[in-house]
């Protein structure tokens, strides 16, 4: 009896002793991952302030080059840091933790290191002045915004100085096409809408303040164009492509999957064949008579008025939402609904409708915004009637589904409302974020969204489905384009003009925004994350539903996907799948 009581006691001992090494290795990695985070909000202290965290507001990154060797030397040291935890002694939620943000730090160290950003990209100095939240959001008096704005402003010209000595003897030429186009539209933001957004500031005082700090960071930026376009565009190279090796290890480090690229292209493409034919089969619904584009031209035709269109969206996003609900499709966890208002002057230039969420962590200025960018009056009738061709009736469906109802709005609902950490609502996954909000696109239409709904549909009824078909279809093209051209750019030395000829042939878009998307894989491989996301979902929806058998349900399916914060997919099959065989077969 007393060999056995000490033998129970030395397995209570050994018992407890394992809990707490558990809990203090619990412990351990989230004081150091509390520590990453404040590092990282106060180099990048304008995100702290997007996310809600207001100790950051007038603060702006240092791009010094002291400042920017300081910054790698973080990140490695967390990098290190991180790899040291061992992820089998942490529980469930920790060890999840720990990836994303490893994730979130092998991001940034690829972006350094291996794109060398701040040495090759001069767009990311023309984009320090993005001051957006400062407008867009009432998180403060309009007088303290000011102050901020001041603050920010003074150090912009010191920015584009260091961007001088940062920036290579040659850089890629796209990069610095776009960045001189980029660095005279933030000049322009800040002489014209940004003094316009601050046009009830009373304090005389203040006001002379920030029309000296304005006028400088202005001209600083024309000049940082001025500079470009003089010294750096005549010697500009088309040496932008990241490489096979490179792009896989981008992929591997960002979302985990770890695919050859000659794999993913396969399978881009045979989607986009696939996506081409679905396209084409519902075209010949609506009229077997004319080519897929002539009745696509059609569809487009079919768009509300410029008075019209803020209410025609404002109705149909209701009727979205009603549809989400009804159905039990996903949860909606919060009755407050986004509004509907027109993109305010100075997104225009680059928004054709957008969701405007707070950050996670703001307590004042909640209000959530769908833009959406109307005509503007003095345009001739038209450039109207063209820009009003994208707002056709199926195409804004689509567009609300994916940014509102059930797309990145109920993200961010759920987000808000789930028990994610304090990691998991600042570090995410393109993949995951972007890849839901398309996905729901495809899926709202197979549950019968847009299918007539009286016992005797008339002939235009019918062909309702096959119209929003089309409308989705091109959504899909464009994507699927993208991660096409993305893998083709940077692994197979696509060329530009290549890359517009293939957007213009395989979703039949006109030159001009064929080469806009182009122009943006050279510098943005991730955008492929559209498509490889929605893939990655649909693959684990089908494993999901193969586990649960008859328990599955799709609103089962979607709430416990958009419970755990943004992280990769990978990740998500490993909180929702049983079957450890299964967690890497992402696609």
């Amino acid at each position: 009896m007393k060999v056995f009581l000490r033998l129970f006691a030395i397995a209570l001992f050994l018992s407890a002793t394992g809990t707490f090494a558990a809990e203090n290795e619990d412990a351990e990695y989230e004081a150091v991952a509390e520590e990453y985070i404040k590092t990282y909000l106060a180099a990048h202290p304008l995100e702290g302030t997007a996310l809600g965290f207001h100790e950051y507001d007038g603060k702006i990154s240092d791009y010094s080059r002291l400042a920017l060797d300081a910054e790698l030397s973080r990140l490695r040291r967390f990098d290190d840091r991180l790899s040291k935890f061992d992820q089998s002694k942490l529980g469930p939620r920790q060890s999840i933790d720990l990836r994303i943000l490893q994730m979130a730090v092998k991001k940034d160290l690829f972006e350094m290191q291996d794109m060398s950003v701040f040495e090759r990209n001069p767009m990311i100095y023309a984009r320090a002045a993005d001051v957006n939240v400062y407008i867009k959001r009432n998180f403060a008096p309009l007088e303290d915004r000011v102050r901020s704005l001041i603050a920010i402003e003074s150090q912009i010209p010191n920015i584009l100085i260091a961007a001088r000595t940062n920036l290579n003897e040659v850089l890629p030429k796209p990069y610095v096409e776009l960045a001189i186009q980029i660095a005279r539209g933030s000049s322009d933001f800040l002489k014209k809408d940004l003094v316009a957004a601050v046009a009830g500031l009373k304090d005389q005082q203040l006001r002379v303040a920030f029309q000296e700090s304005n006028r400088k960071a202005a001209n600083a930026l024309n000049d940082y164009a001025a500079w470009l376009e003089r010294e750096k565009l005549p010697k500009a190279s088309l040496d932008f492509a990241l490489g096979e090796e490179k792009f896989r290890r981008f992929l591997a480090q960002t979302e985990l999957v770890d695919l050859p690229p000659q794999k993913i292209l396969e399978i881009g493409m045979e989607q986009l064949k696939a996506e081409q034919q679905a396209f084409a089969d519902a075209a010949k619904k609506i009229d077997p008579n004319k080519s897929p584009i002539e009745v696509f031209k059609q569809i487009q035709s079919e768009h509300p008025t410029p008075q019209n269109l803020i209410p025609d969206v404002a109705k149909d996003l209701d009727k979205i939402r009603k549809y989400v609900s009804s159905r039990h499709l996903v949860s909606i966890p919060s009755d407050v609904r986004a509004k509907v208002k027109e993109t305010p002057q100075y997104l225009r230039a680059t928004s054709f409708a957008s969701m405007d969420t707070p950050g996670p962590f703001e307590k004042r200025a909640t209000e959530a915004y769908y833009y959406v960018t109307p005509t503007e009056n003095d345009w001739p009738e038209k450039q109207k009637q063209e820009w009003l061709t994208a707002f056709n009736y199926y195409t804004s469906d689509i567009v609300s589904i994916h940014e509102a109802y059930p797309g990145h709005y109920v993200q961010f609902l759920h987000l808000n409302a789930s028990p994610a950490s304090k990691v998991e609502k600042i570090f995410g996954s393109y993949a995951f974020t972007e890849g839901w909000a398309h996905y729901c696109e495809k899926m709202m239409l197979d549950e019968g969204f847009g299918n007539p709904t009286g016992e005797t549909p008339s002939e235009d009824d019918v062909k309702h489905p096959a119209k929003y078909r089309m409308a989705q279809a091109d959504e899909a093209l464009l994507r699927l384009c993208r991660l096409c051209v993305s893998t083709k750019i940077h692994t197979q030395k696509m060329s530009i003009e290549d890359a517009t000829k293939f957007f213009q042939d395989n979703c039949y878009y006109e030159e001009k925004p064929a080469r806009q998307e182009a122009m943006r894989g050279t510098f943005d491989p991730g955008y492929l994350n559209y498509t490889l996301g929605k893939l990655q979902i649909l693959k684990l929806r089908d494993d999901y539903k193969a586990q649960q058998g008859e328990e599955f349900s799709l609103q089962k399916f979607h709430n416990e996907l958009l419970n755990h914060g943004m992280p990769p997919i990978r990740l998500l099959r490993e909180i929702m799948l049983k079957d450890k065989t299964k967690w890497d077969e992402v696609l």
